[in-house]
């Protein structure tokens, strides 16, 4: 009987701290799934809110808002196709020459260089995610721009600009300010986002498929291509897509070194312009309500152009998760 007794006496203790976290759950769960809720709601409300303000120009200009090349507020008429033009292309620069990049800095950080040397080289990259992108603006301004005007652009328009097809690409007056330069400064900014995505997710590899690729005699090029590479290429192309998300929305670095000029040119060489560029030097001059609206409305480009390559960026995760067979 007192044996029956010990056992029932607990019972009542374990049932309430079993009632108590199940509350814990309920209420943890609860508030998750409002933050996750919030922060959907404001998302969409932040894209109602430009579509709405923008609105107007998309009504006034129609289809020829995304297609047409003038940007005039002196006779109030305005067309998005440059600064679209100019996002794409500087991000699409900048990307090209930060991935492979960021690669070659993962790879030397984690198979590559000794533990003393790999410590300060990663912190030195990491820092410089921490600089404001006004200082690179200002650095390429003036240092940068003046060493492309005077050694890179004319070198580039004498050897490429004269061949054929994409000769016209590589033309131009030495300016230094343009959508190359642009594009190579968002480079530099993109490439510590990136190489620390790569080099974090190379250094998850488990040591014993580096160690077993190695035994069956394997080089080390062979072991980042065969090993190392498809064990973390779903986290690589996050990395990537989040280094050329950086890379469109950025705005004073590109405003400085782009040269702000809504002429379309094929010539990287040449001045261009981009959406947040054009947002950040026009928006306080808006004279106009049509003037703002088209503003707004290129906000709201940018916006949708952004989530469109989040949005490419998840559906090739999602492949590459169900190639992996998870």
């Amino acid at each position: 009987m007192s044996a029956a007794v010990q056992q029932t006496v607990p019972l009542p203790a374990a049932r309430r701290r079993r009632a108590g976290a199940r509350v814990g759950d309920t209420v943890f769960g609860a508030l998750a799934r409002a933050a996750a809720l919030l922060v959907l709601v404001l998302l969409g409300l932040t894209a109602l809110s430009m579509l709405w303000g923008g609105w107007p120009a998309f009504r006034t200009f129609g289809w020829h808002f995304f297609a047409g090349t003038e940007w005039d507020p002196v006779t109030r008429r305005f067309a998005a196709l440059v600064p679209i033009y100019g996002t794409l292309v500087t991000s699409a620069i900048a990307m090209v020459i930060a991935v492979p990049v960021s690669f070659g800095i993962a790879v030397f950080l984690t198979e590559v260089a000794p533990r003393w040397l790999a410590g300060p080289v990663a912190a030195a990259i990491e820092l410089l995610a921490g600089v404001p992108s006004i200082i690179y603006g200002m650095w390429g301004l003036f240092v940068f721009v003046p060493f492309m005007a005077d050694h890179v652009d004319p070198w580039i328009d004498a050897s490429l600009g004269t061949l054929p097809l994409i000769g016209p690409l590589f033309s131009g007056p030495p300016l230094g300010i343009g959508m190359l330069t642009a594009g190579i400064i968002l480079a530099i900014m993109v490439v510590p986002f990136v190489s620390a995505v790569m080099r974090d997710v190379f250094a998850l590899v488990p040591p014993p498929l580096r160690e077993s690729a190695f035994a069956l005699g394997a080089t080390r090029w062979e072991v980042v291509r065969r090993v190392v590479l498809p064990y973390t290429r779903t986290a690589v192309v996050g990395g990537i897509f989040l280094g050329l998300g950086r890379a469109l929305g950025e705005t004073m670095a590109v405003t400085f070194v782009l040269g702000n000029a809504h002429d379309f040119a094929i010539s990287l060489l040449a001045p261009g312009n981009s959406i947040a560029a054009a947002i950040a030097n026009e928006f306080t001059e808006a004279d106009s309500d049509i003037y703002r609206q088209s503003l707004i409305a290129l906000g709201f480009v940018l916006f949708i152009v952004t989530f469109a390559v989040l949005a490419v960026a998840k559906l090739m995760l999602l492949r590459l998760a169900r190639q992996a067979g998870r």
